[in-house]
């Protein structure tokens, strides 16, 4: 299957300059993808563009990661109501190279004629000259033309106008496709749908400097079934970093996913082949109750962008908070990753040094913590049964708690009665 016919069945495909195809179909061929560094991580409405990178080095092609170092010191103004904050040069550069660093996870990048390669724009921008930019890039395009579109329009008709820098970023996205077409082969420039006005302006100024012929690609923008933005949930954006969204966050958001957008996006964001796709969601109309297309693509998914060890962590945190799974993976994770687990439930802070000593399971509940709001329900709760330590069951009010029952060296894990978890944290 070829490339373009690879995006149309998994339903990626938005927009194709004419030639397009034929072209990928007759030879092998370099085209890129932009990527802004306004942050130090790449998210989840970064993964379109990453996949279809992806399938660009499956079908053969070389596919070029553009890091925008000197784009994004400007901010694309394309579809935006607002300018966006200005960042500084030191900033854009751990950006970037954080970026590198989470793009070769999902590329495979080197020196052969296939391998990815990874460009940033402000290697040619950096020297550029105020006078050398407005004389040898503005005069490639009229203002007319720039005008014409309708990210342009949009802007000049709202409320906060349209300032020069951004009116700019139409010239330098434009010439960065110059650039590549000229200095590394780069014949495609491929995007979101919401970045065609400014790659068709690359492939107008090909054309107009040196009469050469550009193609372009864009990808369909990716919404939930019932209108909302993909990729956002109610504490924010959903992160690539594993730091700033844990991998079982990041296993729990796909996992809850609707059927409707499940079976989208598994086509988008896995490299399942279409027959196994068809089978998936076959098994799954048979059961959906079983949910069995939210659970392969998130299992794909977080192994891809983590791996199969963070995987596997997330499977045994979703069945200790909705199960009875075992609490050894807490042995596993670091203090930040622990305290994500737990988030929502109550914690509480105890000194190690009293735990050396043994503290008695009553004055640890009730005491120390306020797992009971007094001994006395303690120790009415522990003779009944209804209270576990580090899932096991505790009865015995005389016990004491000791160092020994800290898990991972630092947390005891209460529970009264079955749905109600506290984190005991030991400093």
């Amino acid at each position: 299957m070829s490339f373009v016919e690879e995006l149309r069945w998994r339903g990626m495909l938005q927009d194709i300059m004419p030639g397009t195809e034929d072209l990928l179909n007759k030879e092998k061929v370099a085209g890129y993808i932009g990527f802004d560094p306004t942050g130090d991580s790449l998210h989840v409405g970064h993964l379109t563009q990453i996949m279809t990178l992806i399938h660009f080095q499956n079908a053969g092609h070389k596919p070029v990661a553009l890091v925008g170092g000197a784009t994004g010191m400007i901010g694309d103004p394309s579809f935006k109501s607002a300018e966006r904050n200005l960042l500084d040069e030191a900033t854009l550069q751990h950006n970037v190279a954080c970026l590198k660093k989470q793009l070769g996870k999902f590329l495979e990048f080197g020196e052969g004629e296939n391998d990815a390669q990874m460009v940033n724009n402000y290697d040619w921008f950096k020297d550029f000259k105020f006078l050398d930019f407005i004389r040898d890039i503005g005069k490639m395009i009229t203002v007319n033309y720039m005008m014409a579109k309708d990210s342009v329009k949009k802007r000049l008709e709202g409320d906060n106008g349209l300032s020069f820098t951004e009116f700019t970023y139409q010239l330098i996205q434009g010439y960065d496709f110059y650039y590549l077409w000229k200095h590394h082969n780069c014949k495609i420039q491929m995007g979101g749908s919401d970045q065609w006005g400014n790659i068709v302006t690359g492939s107008e100024m090909i054309r107009r400097q040196d009469q050469g012929t550009a193609y372009a690609i864009t990808t369909q923008l990716i919404k939930k079934a019932d209108g909302q933005k993909f990729g956002k949930t109610e504490s924010g954006a959903v992160w690539l970093d594993p730091k700033k969204t844990s991998p079982y966050k990041y296993y729990q958001f796909w996992l809850n996913t609707s059927d409707d957008d499940a079976k989208n996006w598994i086509k988008i964001f896995t490299l399942k082949p279409q027959s196994e796709i068809e089978a998936i969601i076959a098994n799954h109309d048979a059961a959906p109750h079983l949910r069995v297309v939210q659970k392969a693509l998130a299992k794909d998914i977080t192994i891809r962008t983590h791996s199969e060890e963070a995987y596997e962590t997330a499977i045994k945190t979703s069945e200790f908070l909705f199960g009875n799974g075992s609490l050894e993976f807490l042995d596993n994770l670091d203090h930040e990753a622990v305290l994500d687990v737990f988030e929502g439930i109550p914690q509480f802070q105890i000194a190690r040094t009293d735990l050396a000593a043994g503290i008695n399971i009553l004055d640890l509940l009730a005491v120390q913590t306020q797992v009971f709001p007094s001994k006395g329900e303690a120790r009415k709760m522990l003779q009944g049964g209804g209270v576990s330590i580090n899932r096991e069951k505790a009865t015995d009010i005389d016990a004491s708690i000791t160092i020994n029952h800290l898990l991972n060296n630092k947390y005891i894990v209460a529970q009264r009665g079955k749905k109600n978890y506290y984190l005991i944290i030991a400093d």
